[in-house]
């Protein structure tokens, strides 16, 4: 069983993390998910499903935020890189919560655990990358996008993420989209990748944990969709360079914390 947090604590936890994810142009699950283990002890699969259900609200509020910054047209000019991630990543994301609701617990923390590292990596190697040109084209492109949709949806499923920190990157270097479109098309991408591997976890018995959690919910939520708007708010005021990798080292702690976790 997990700790019962005041709401106050589930509100400035979420509104901290929410203002990080803003502020660095991520969703900010990927520090959730830890904190939902390690703090508010939830077991790997709760802490998972709940840590999606906070990451839809956080997403879908996240792409009004940015149409100031990034029009709809702009997005709808970009509907065929769209449909080429989704082909693979919806697959992806219902395979990855199939195979999470199957897993041992010892064994899905292990692969929570090499997740973030991964994640880790990315941000201090491909995160923010300039534009350039497409690194392939035609059919090649396409297959490469399908293939990378893939894996993308299936590490958004296992860990109740969006999948920015990995979807960015992919749009930026594979299709050479600019970087502030590239992050709402992200956006637009993960909401229907994580709509699917929630409704596959919805067919197993943990997904109970929803409406045990109720009230813990709404308010890391609210405190999320809060965090979100004041760190978009704060964009551009603390440099990339010096918050990148002081923000892997956050995420390869979490991952050494959680393989050790018993």
């Amino acid at each position: 069983m997990h700790t019962a947090p005041r709401p106050f604590f589930a509100f400035s936890t979420g509104g901290a993390i929410g203002a990080l994810g803003g502020l660095i142009g991520l969703g900010g699950a990927e520090f959730r998910l830890p904190l939902l283990i390690g703090t508010f002890r939830f077991g790997a699969l709760d802490a998972v499903i709940v840590n999606k259900a906070v990451s839809l609200v956080v997403v879908a509020s996240a792409l009004p935020f940015r149409m100031g910054t990034v029009p709809l047209a702009d997005l709808a000019t970009q509907w065929n890189v769209v449909l080429n991630l989704l082909a693979g990543s919806l697959l992806g994301a219902w395979f990855g919560a199939g195979w999470a609701t199957h897993l041992a617990s010892r064994t899905f923390f292990h692969l929570i655990a090499a997740l973030l590292a991964l994640i880790a990596l990315v941000l201090v190697t491909l995160h923010h990358p300039a534009a350039a040109t497409p690194l392939l084209t035609g059919t090649v492109q396409m297959v490469a996008g399908v293939a990378a949709g893939f894996a993308i949806g299936i590490v958004a499923a296992l860990l109740g993420v969006a999948g920015g920190e990995l979807l960015i990157p992919t749009l930026v270097l594979l299709f050479g989209v600019d970087i502030k479109l590239a992050g709402s098309l992200a956006l637009v991408i993960s909401l229907p990748t994580m709509l699917v591997g929630f409704a596959r976890y919805s067919r197993h018995k943990a997904f109970s944990v929803l409406a045990e959690n109720t009230g813990f919910l709404a308010f890391m939520a609210l405190g999320s969709v809060v965090g979100t708007f004041v760190g978009s708010r704060l964009l551009g005021l603390v440099p990339s360079a010096m918050l990148m990798p002081l923000l892997a080292l956050v995420l390869v702690w979490s991952a050494v914390k959680l393989w050790r976790h018993d």
